[in-house]
Order: structure tokens, then sequence, then C-alpha cells
């Protein structure tokens, strides 16, 4: 049987921290209410970039070299993550950890090559 009451310590702690949090963000934006001057006008409602009207609509759609060169950016980078634990743990797992990763890393460079090859990488 578990015994609820040593659960007791981190309900506590959630509850603060919640407290806390919502402090955080509830409380600055009532005291510049309450505090601060509420006009709006036109002049202060319209956008602007750097201090500058914005010249076109800002609802254009991004070049979709974007989102590739994200995505294969967060590809690679969590293979660095998984890459840092796996030197670190190499003389545990021994040989199966190494076949295992060099398999992953030769997905990764397939990967990388086709990417290349097709031109995602490619910038105008």
């Amino acid at each position: 049987m578990v015994d609820l009451e040593q659960y007791f310590p981190i309900l506590l702690f959630l509850a603060i921290a919640a407290g806390l949090s919502a402090a955080f963000v509830f409380l600055p934006m009532g005291v510049s209410r309450l505090t601060g001057a509420h006009n709006p006008q036109a002049e202060k409602l319209t956008e602007y970039e750097c201090g500058f009207p914005a010249f076109e609509d800002p609802r254009s759609q991004f070049d979709v070299r974007f989102y590739l060169v994200a995505i294969l950016f967060i590809v690679f980078d969590l293979e660095a993550a998984f890459l840092f634990p796996w030197a670190v743990s190499l003389d545990l797992t021994g040989w199966p950890g190494w076949i295992t990763m060099m398999i992953f890393l030769g997905e990764l460079a397939i990967g990388l090559a086709y990417a290349w090859k097709k031109g995602a990488l490619e910038w105008e």
C-alpha cells in the first residue's frame, strides 16, 4: 500500500510554484492596468518595424526553404544531443552500442546526402 502522505511535499511544492507563477504573470498586468494611462489612439495601434511603417502585408508567406532549413537544423541538432550521452556510456554499451550508433549516423549521412543532392541546402 502506498502512503499518500509521502507525496504531500511534492503537492505543496507544485501549489507554491503555481501560485508564484500566476503572481509573476498577473500581478504586473494588474499593476500596470491600475497605474498606467490607457489612451488607445490610431497612431499607437499601428504596426511598425524598428520605428518605420510596414512596407508590405505582414501576413505574406515565407519561402518554404526557411522551414526546410529549420527542420534540417532540428534533425542534426538532435543528432548532437544523442551523441553526447552515447559517448559517455560507450564503455557500458560496448560493441552493440557502437554498431547501433554507426547505423544511426549512417542513416543521418544518407539523409544529409539526399537533402544535399535535392538542393535543399542551396540558397539563392
